[in-house]
C-alpha cells in the first residue's frame, strides 16, 4: 500500500531537477558564492586580534543583537566566530525562503494549476507529487550543505577548521529542509499557491521575531524558534551537533504530517476552504483595482503586521545605541563621528534602509502577481470584457504603488512611536520622513518589474537578484568597502540616509522621472506581446 502511495516518485524526481535545474543552480551558487565571498573579505578588513575584539564590542548593543542573533566567542572574536555570528542568521533566512518557493512551486502551485490532476491520472502514486518535491529539496539543501562546508574549509582561512565549516553547511541544510516541511504543511491548508507562500513566510517571519526578542531579553523564548535552535550550534567556537539533530527531527515530523494530511484532503481543496462570496459583488470588486485587492488582501494585513512588529523590535533597542558605541574607535569606519548628528541617528538610517527593501518585497509580489494571473490562464476571460491591458496592469502597479506607500508609513509610526518613547527628547517625524524618503527607491524597483511583466514575462525571476543585490550593497557596503560605480547601480544608494543627511528633491524626482520611464516601457511591451508570451 505505501509503495502505490509513493509510485513513481523517483520519475518526477527527475522532472522536477530537469525542469528547474538553472534554477536550483542560481540559488546554491548565490548562496554559497555569497558566504565564501563574505569569508575571504573578512580578513582583509580585520587584520589584527585586536580589530576584531573592537567589533566584538559592538556585538552586544541589543539593535545588533535582534539582527543578527546572540554573540558567542565574543572574548576571543575569531575568523570563525565572526562569520558564524554575523553572517549565519541571515543565511539562514535566505535558505528558508528558497525553500518555501521552491516546494510551494511544485506542490500548491502545481496543484491550483490542474497538473497535479493530470499527473494522479497517470500510473502515480497519491503521495507522489508531493514526494518528489521533498526529495528534491533534500537532495538540493545536502548539496548546498556540503557545498558550503567545504568550500569555507577550502579557504585556508584561521579558525575555518573543517567540523565547523561542516557544522556551519549543516546549519543551513537543516533549516532549509524544515521550512521545506514547513511548506509542505501549510500547502494543505491553502487552496492557493499565494496562500501557502505568504503563510510559509509568516512562519519564517515569527521565527525570526521570537528569535530576536528573546536573544534581546530572555534566551528561553528563542528555543521556540528553528532559527534559534540552529543559532545554538554556536559554530567554530562549540560546535554543538545536537541542535542539527533537533531541527532535522522536527522537519521530519513535519513532514509525516503533511504526507497524512494530504492523503485525508481532496485535490485542489484545503483544510482552510475560502469562504463563499456574496450572491452580487460589490462596486468596487467590479473594477480591475477591486479585484486586484481582494486578491491580495489577505497578504497585505500580513505584511503590515509582520512590519510592526519588526520596526517596534527595532525601534525598542535605539535609545541604547549610544551607550554601546560611543567609546568603541573601531566604530568610526562605519558610524563616523559627525559634528551635530548623533549615533542613534546615524543607526537609524541604517535601519531604515534595511526596513525599506523589507518593504520593496511585498511591493514587487503585488505587482508580479499580475504574471501569475496571467500565468495560470486567468486573465483571458477579464479581457474578454471591456478591460483594456493599460488598465489591468495600472491596477497592479497603482496597488503596489500605494502598499509602498502605506507600509513605508506604517513601518516609519511604529517605529518612531517606540524609539520616541526610549530615546530622550526624541520625536516622532524623523522617523517618519527617513521611511518614506525612500519611495523613489521602491518605486524604480517597480518599474523593472513592470518592465520585465512587458517586454520579458518568462525572467520576471531577475527583480529577486537586482532586489538581493541591493540589499547587500546597503548592509554590507560599507563592511566590504565596495566602489562607488557598484553601489550606485542599485536605487537605495541614490537615497539620502534622513535623518543624517539632508532631503534630495533633485535626486528624488529624478528617481521618479526613471521609474515613470522604465514603467511607461513596459506597459508598451505588455500591449503590443502575446498573453502567455
Amino acid at each position: 500500500m505505501k509503495s502505490r502511495l509513493f509510485k513513481n516518485t523517483a520519475t518526477l524526481s527527475r522532472f522536477i531537477f530537469k525542469k528547474d535545474k538553472f534554477k536550483m543552480a542560481l540559488w546554491i551558487v548565490g548562496i554559497g558564492g555569497f558566504t565564501l565571498a563574505v569569508a575571504v573579505a573578512f580578513p582583509d578588513l580585520y587584520r589584527t586580534a585586536a580589530e576584531r575584539q573592537q567589533l566584538a564590542a559592538t556585538m552586544v548593543n541589543p539593535a545588533v543583537t535582534a539582527l543578527v542573533g546572540r554573540g558567542y566567542g565574543l572574548d576571543n572574536y575569531t575568523y570563525g566566530a565572526m562569520m558564524a555570528h554575523q553572517m549565519l542568521g541571515m543565511t539562514t533566512i535566505i535558505a528558508g525562503l528558497m525553500n518555501i518557493l521552491l516546494v510551494a512551486k511544485h506542490t500548491r502551485a502545481d496543484e491550483e494549476a490542474g497538473l497535479t490532476e493530470m499527473i494522479l491520472s497517470l500510473p502515480s502514486g497519491r503521495l507522489s507529487t508531493m514526494g518528489a518535491s521533498m526529495t528534491v529539496m533534500a537532495v538540493l539543501n545536502s548539496i548546498m550543505a556540503f557545498a558550503v562546508g567545504l568550500g569555507l574549509f577550502s579557504t585556508g582561512i584561521e579558525s575555518l577548521d573543517l567540523e565547523g565549516s561542516l557544522l556551519y553547511g549543516a546549519v543551513i541544510g537543516a533549516i532549509g529542509l524544515f521550512f521545506a516541511a514547513v511548506t509542505g504543511l501549510c500547502a494543505q491548508f491553502t487552496e492557493s499557491s499565494r496562500g501557502t507562500i505568504g503563510l510559509s513566510i509568516a512562519v519564517l517571519g515569527g521565527a525570526y521575531l521570537i528569535r530576536a526578542a528573546g536573544d534581546v531579553s530572555n534566551e528561553t523564548l528563542s528555543w521556540f524558534s528553528p532559527i534559534g535552535w540552529v543559532l545554538g550550534t554556536e559554530t567554530y567556537v562549540n560546535n554543538y551537533w545536537w541542535p542539527i539533530v533537533l531541527t532535522l527531527a522536527a522537519a521530519i515530523c513535519t513532514a509525516v504530517l503533511a504526507f497524512y494530511l494530504n492523503t485525508i484532503r481532496d485535490v485542489g481543496a484545503g483544510f482552510f476552504p475560502s469562504k463563499p462570496g456574496r450572491m452580487t459583488a460589490s462596486v468596487f470588486l467590479r473594477s480591475p483595482f477591486g479585484l486586484a485587492l481582494r486578491l491580495q488582501r489577505s497578504s497585505l494585513i500580513f505584511w503590515t503586521l509582520g512590519i510592526v512588529v519588526l520596526a517596534v523590535t527595532y525601534g525598542s533597542v535605539l535609545g541604547e545605541t549610544e551607550i554601546y558605541f560611543e567609546d568603541i574607535e573601531f566604530m568610526e569606519e562605519f558610524l563616523p563621528v559627525m559634528e551635530g548628528v548623533s549615533l542613534t541617528d546615524q543607526f537609524l538610517a541604517v535601519l531604515m534602509a534595511v526596513m525599506a527593501i523589507i518593504i520593496t518585497i511585498p511591493a514587487l509580489l503585488m505587482m508580479l502577481k499580475l504574471k501569475g494571473e496571467e500565468k495560470n490562464q486567468r486573465l483571458e476571460p477579464l479581457f474578454s470584457l471591456p478591460v483594456s491591458r493599460i488598465r489591468m496592469m495600472g491596477s497592479y502597479l497603482l496597488l503596489a504603488v500605494l502598499s509602498s506607500v502605506f507600509l513605508l508609513l506604517v513601518s516609519g509610526l511604529a517605529m518612531g512611536s517606540i524609539g520616541v518613547a526610549v530615546i530622550e527628547e526624541g520625536e516622532l517625524a524623523p522617523f517618519i520622513t527617513s521611511s518614506l524618503v525612500y519611495l523613489p527607491a521602491v518605486w524604480v524597483m517597480l518599474g523593472v518589474t513592470v518592465l520585465l511583466i512587458g517586454i520579458l514575462p518568462k525572467y520576471t525571476g531577475l527583480i529577486w537578484l537586482y532586489l538581493g543585490f541591493s540589499f547587500m550593497t546597503v548592509y554590507f557596503g560599507d563592511l566590504f568597502q565596495m566602489p562607488g560605480w557598484l553601489t550606485g547601480l542599485t536605487p537605495f544608494d541614490h537615497v539620502p540616509g534622513m535623518p543624517v543627511d539632508d532631503f534630495n528633491i533633485m535626486s528624488a524626482a529624478i528617481m521618479t522621472v526613471v521609474a515613470i520611464t522604465i514603467g511607461a516601457a513596459g506597459f508598451l511591451g505588455y500591449l503590443k506581446r502575446d498573453i502567455h508570451g
